[in-house]
């Protein structure tokens, strides 16, 4: 069984969590299936009572073979085992396991299994991290993890909504690598053609295609000795998938059109403003390209979730310590106030916009956008009224419809009809909303 605070991969209850990728040893065949077994730097595994992972068979020798820990991935050794030992079906002295991968030992089968376990640490005591701030603990815990993986080539996969700093924490954490004199390539799998991604990742050669009038070096290959980060990584089509993933294991890779190989120094962060475990189970997305980014997870809390933030992170959009107590009183309630679903990046275009073309002392609080511009259906005027010459119950149920009603309509706005992410952010229960929804005839279309 997984340790408390410890979730499986592929356990979609829960939303993902700071998270560092581990491996175990699970026995698929043999005396106890289901059996998981703690791996080590070294692991040994035989029948001999003083290896770490012990499995009494007849077919399993004393020393049977043993796990390194290296910065490749789990190196498989072989040490002199009657039977042999068997990798996806061929027999092996020395191989590299792939995450999900089966090794036999005899007539025992086991398979290493990738778990994210979740991090249990205390926030730093700086409220930055780079040019990242954050006077929340949300923040100042990821600012902790952020120190710790930084200096190492570790694989990063940044979740978090539209707007929240994706971008800004994968330059931070080039930034304070090893990799920082190096070139930080970013790829925006969502602003790129379905046809053109192989190409901008891998490069081409000259004639591989109609419209290859030239050599085009790759993302992957501008990026040598640096850092390359790919946005939008839920958006990379399924069948580019496979062939990132070989990239990545391999470190090396082909131009499209040509069959010379080159070799990959890099480190690897990726984002997404999706759960990938909810892709990986509806299809959308592999489980073994998952598993190899899913190296650590940081999870970025919206703006709503970090409000303590708000004038740490103006005095920085307004270029001024103090710019915050400088702005309009009526200004900074109405900002408190908000929901933010642009998150940073609309708090920063919305100050600009005040500071550059109306200022701050023009501006009408009345007036102070309430939902995402682009309306979705939402009125950015709302207004409740209520009818004093109607009868008190009267005019108290009807004010009260009216207000579910258009709270109902924000809500599901704001997160894109998921019941589940309005009930969270509502702090209702999931079957309240949908008896609402009911009462007033409405749907999430609505």
């Amino acid at each position: 069984m997984p340790q408390e605070g410890t979730r499986l991969i592929g356990g979609l209850g829960e939303p993902p969590e700071l998270s560092i990728q581990s491996y175990r040893l699970e026995m698929v065949r043999g005396p106890e299936p289901g059996q998981v077994f703690e791996l080590k730097s070294e692991t040994r595994i035989g029948k001999g009572a003083d290896n770490d992972v012990v499995i009494v068979d007849a077919t399993v020798s004393r020393y049977h073979f043993q796990l390194n820990q290296t910065a490749e991935g789990y190196l498989l050794r072989d040490v002199g085992s009657t039977n042999g030992t068997f990798l996806e079906g061929a027999r092996v002295v020395e191989a590299y396991v792939k995450p999900g991968m089966e090794i036999r030992a005899g007539e025992v089968v086991l398979r290493l299994k990738p778990i994210n376990a979740g991090v249990s640490i205390s926030p730093s005591g700086e409220t930055r991290f780079g040019a990242l701030l954050g006077l929340a603990a949300p923040m100042r815990k990821i600012f902790a993890l952020l120190e710790r993986i930084a200096p190492t080539d570790a694989t990063v996969l940044l979740i978090g909504e539209t707007g929240t700093g994706k971008g800004a924490v994968a330059r931070a954490v080039h930034d304070a690598s090893n990799r920082r004199g190096k070139p930080f390539v970013t790829i925006d799998c969502g602003a790129i053609s379905r046809s053109l991604i192989e190409s901008e990742l891998f490069g081409h050669e000259r004639g591989s295609f109609t419209g290859a009038t030239h050599l085009r070096r790759g993302a992957l290959e501008m990026c040598s000795g640096g850092t390359i980060f790919i946005d939008e990584l839920d958006d990379l089509p399924l069948d580019v998938q496979p062939k990132l993933l070989r990239a990545l294991d391999e470190r090396e890779i082909c131009r499209v059109g040509s069959s010379k190989p080159l070799k990959l120094d890099l480190r690897v962060i990726a984002a997404t403003k999706k759960d990938l475990r909810l892709e990986v189970a509806g299809g959308r997305f592999r489980e073994d390209l998952f598993f190899r980014l899913s190296i650590v997870t940081i999870p970025l809390p919206p703006l709503r979730d970090r409000m303590e933030d708000l004038s740490l992170l103006a005095e920085r959009f307004l270029d001024g310590a103090g710019a915050w107590d400088r702005l309009p009183r009526s200004f900074r309630e109405r900002l408190c106030s908000y929901h933010f679903p642009g998150n940073v990046r609309e708090l920063r275009n919305l100050l600009e916009r005040a500071s550059y073309l109306d200022g701050f002392d023009a501006i009408d609080p009345s007036s102070f956008p309430t939902e995402k511009g682009s309306g979705g259906g939402v009125d950015q005027e709302f207004k409740l009224t209520v009818d004093y010459t109607k009868p008190f119950k009267e005019a108290k149920d009807g004010l009260i419809e009216r207000f579910e009603r258009e709270y109902l309509k924000r809500l599901l706005t704001r997160n894109q009809n998921k019941i589940a992410r309005a009930a969270r952010e509502a702090q209702i229960d999931r079957k309240y909303i949908y008896m609402l929804l009911s009462k007033h005839g409405m749907t999430t279309e609505d």
